[in-house]
């Protein structure tokens, strides 16, 4: 059970972290460090996550210089240096004619499924402003998520739960901040909107521990109307009361 608590536990935090990551995505762009055409074309295709990773290369590939090793009618190759923590490595980059492909030694588009700073020096030698679509991994693009997914089967697999958690999260996000910044205007709207917000707070963990709608509002209105009593400060004792015999003798 505690395996199983922890496993899902987990499982709800990367989804959170996918749908916030969708969120930025959507709505973000993120700033070019160059101010290069393919640059800015990839900070519109890729996913912020997958820029970043893109731009590293892009930028390694400035400090690149490369020599002309041999050069036929079916390829071309070329020694591409590459000087990095005080140390200078060599790569070896083929382009072949035939099918209009580069290919690097070091195997990054391989593994990583983005081009090296090695083919990107000589797409930046070749004056090639735009990164080929072949290049260009469906998967690491912010529209991955809308295209179809198969099974292995050839079966769509239906996936509208975080589309639609996404959709609600916006709307949410959206209203949330214009009503923070109608609160903000006055003590009375910060208050009432702190009231709020904790009343919502304990119906939705109500509503997330199982419990019914009709008892969540019981729940919320004792929990907001039963409140403690006030206390009367305390003004030392009270006079002693005169018995019969004492009230004769007065």
């Amino acid at each position: 059970m505690d395996f199983i608590t922890r496993f899902q536990r987990a499982l709800s935090h990367q989804r959170q972290k996918e749908l916030l990551a969708d969120h930025i995505d959507a709505f973000e762009k993120p700033r070019c460090a160059l101010l290069m055409t393919m640059d800015k074309q990839m900070a519109e295709i890729y996913t912020k996550a997958m820029f970043q990773k893109f731009e590293q290369e892009l930028m390694q590939s400035l400090r690149c210089s490369m020599e002309l090793k041999m050069d036929d009618a079916s390829k071309a190759i070329y020694k591409v240096s590459e000087r990095k923590r005080g140390k200078t490595r060599v790569k070896e980059v083929v382009y072949d004619r035939y099918s209009d492909q580069w290919s690097c030694s070091c195997k990054g588009f391989e593994f990583i499924g983005i081009l090296c700073c090695h083919a990107l020096a000589l797409l930046k030698r070749e004056q090639i402003e735009y990164l080929p679509n072949k290049y260009i991994l469906n998967k690491w693009k912010k529209t991955a998520r809308s295209g179809l997914v198969s099974d292995s089967n050839g079966n769509e697999i239906k996936d509208c739960e975080n589309n639609s958690l996404l959709i609600k999260r916006s709307r949410m996000s959206r209203l949330a901040s214009d009503v923070i910044e109608h609160a903000l205007m006055s003590e009375e709207g910060c208050e009432l909107l702190l009231n709020n917000l904790n009343d919502t707070r304990v119906t939705l963990k109500l509503l997330n521990d199982g419990v019914g709608p009709s008892e969540v509002g019981g729940s919320i209105s004792q929990t907001r109307y039963l409140k403690d009593p006030k206390r009367v400060k305390h003004k030392g004792s009270s006079k002693r009361v005169k018995g019969a015999k004492e009230k004769r003798m007065e």
